[in-house]
């Protein structure tokens, strides 16, 4: 059986799409998938399938739609596409210095160039992104809270939808997915 890690997109932030950890843990058990963990209160659940990630990816958001109400979307990777995300940072120097103002955005599916350097094109403040496989990596040097580089700018400009989460969740997700 292969570990999995699934992030929601938007639940829990700012009041909207309210999902108690617990109801999400219960919601993937009852799927019959294996000891599912949550870590944080953002949608961030490890667990473990035998199905691909793409086959999860809609089975939890058909499901979720269905059993809890909750119209989201989901982004799955293999324990191993996880660590091949961590290995692919672009971003070393970032990530040690200043991990929390570092995020990757986790997307359906690999930009293509032209997109990733439109979207380079279009930043006007400090902000970096690269591109690597099915991730943009994103150092926010000024704070995320006021930067223009919003996830509606990002997923506009690549044209594929995707959810972030800075560098210190990546890695505890990392640990929680190797334990």
């Amino acid at each position: 059986m292969a570990i999995h890690v699934a992030l929601l997109r938007g639940i829990n932030v700012g009041g909207n799409r309210k999902v108690a950890m617990s109801d999400l843990r219960g919601f993937l058990a009852k799927l019959g998938l294996a000891e599912p963990r949550t870590l944080l209160q953002s949608g961030n659940v490890v667990f473990g399938s035998d199905a691909r990630a793409g086959e999860l990816e809609r089975l939890l958001e058909t499901e979720a739609e269905k059993r809890l109400g909750l119209r989201t979307e989901f982004f799955v990777r293999s324990a191993q596409e996880w660590r091949d995300a961590i290995a692919g940072n672009p971003f070393r120097e970032a990530a040690a210095s200043d991990p929390s103002h570092l995020v990757v955005m986790f997307l359906k599916k690999a930009p293509d160039a032209k997109s990733v350097m439109a979207l380079q094109a279009s930043i006007t403040g400090p902000e970096v992104v690269r591109s690597e496989g099915r991730q943009a990596y994103i150092v926010y040097p000024a704070g995320i809270g006021d930067s223009r580089l919003t996830a509606s700018v990002i997923d506009r400009m690549l044209g594929i939808r995707g959810t972030g989460r800075n560098w210190n969740t990546v890695l505890k997700l990392g640990a929680l997915a190797q334990a």
